[in-house]
């Protein structure tokens, strides 16, 4: 089902967000990207904007509080406990990089690295579960780290999330899918060159849904996005990798299935 009401299972990629130099124009881009509604949010959660399609949370917006650090779109994993699994973490060669901190009453979160350098957040919600839409038009669909070295990846995830990590039919050789119950919650892949660039670190890519990835392209396009990847049909479904005005890059898919 799109509608999450329901905790995410350990491992699971859960919210998305964005730190941004400038929020305002940020909420106004993705806005007339995916047809998002949010507005910054009190002081006392750093004017944090709570991002929603069709009312329901699908991301989150905020202000940068450090102009030297770059602005990305962070993965977030769930987690049962957020100081358990940061000893998982270090114990299985990552490096925490924020511990764990509550947010009010929605959760506590950290942010983390893996031993190849990809960053992601940890989610242990309280009130808040995460994203409340996901799978349908201008909310996540697939969460996938993109890794200098794909198997010490694999090890690090299995240790830290006690996810499983196997190869996914029909995708090409070595790309491999994180599971949890034995279904696949988002990918893993070695990164190679050509498509990647010899400078791209290890990283976490957040994929919204599309109803049409052309479209949404030459929209961001016209909003003053940069395209990392044409429009470009794949097994499962027609994608591009954007750059947004700021710097942080995603991609746009209309999956297969809803063609």
């Amino acid at each position: 089902m799109p509608e999450v009401n329901a905790p995410y299972a350990p491992g699971t990629p859960c919210w998305v967000d964005l730190m941004v130099p400038d929020q305002q124009a940020a909420l106004e881009f993705y806005r007339d990207l995916f047809g998002w509604e949010g507005e910054p949010g009190p002081g006392e959660t750093g004017g944090y904007a709570m991002c929603r399609k069709n009312g329901y949370a699908v991301a989150g917006i905020g202000p940068s509080m450090d102009p030297s650090t770059p602005t990305v779109w962070t993965t977030y994993l769930a987690s049962d406990d957020a100081d358990s699994t940061q000893a998982r973490i270090t114990a299985a060669g990552g490096k925490v990089m924020m511990p764990p901190t509550d947010v009010r009453t929605f959760g506590r979160m950290a942010v983390a690295g893996d031993p190849a350098g990809a960053v992601f957040g940890i989610w242990s919600h309280q009130d808040f579960y995460g994203a409340e839409l996901v799978n349908e038009p201008g909310s996540m669909v697939w969460n996938e780290c993109n890794s200098r070295d794909a198997d010490a990846a694999a090890a690090f995830y299995r240790a830290a999330f006690g996810v499983e990590v196997a190869e996914i039919d029909g995708m090409g050789g070595g790309y491999l899918g994180i599971q949890v119950n034995g279904r696949p919650v988002g990918g893993l892949q070695q990164m190679t060159e050509p498509p990647f660039l010899r400078e791209t670190p290890s990283h976490w890519m957040t994929y919204f849904a599309v109803e049409d990835t052309d479209k949404t392209v030459d929209v961001a396009i016209e909003s003053g996005a940069g395209v990392i990847m044409p429009a470009v049909d794949t097994p499962v479904g027609r994608m591009a990798a954007l750059l947004d005005p700021w710097g942080a890059v995603f991609s746009v898919i209309r999956p297969i299935d809803r063609a």
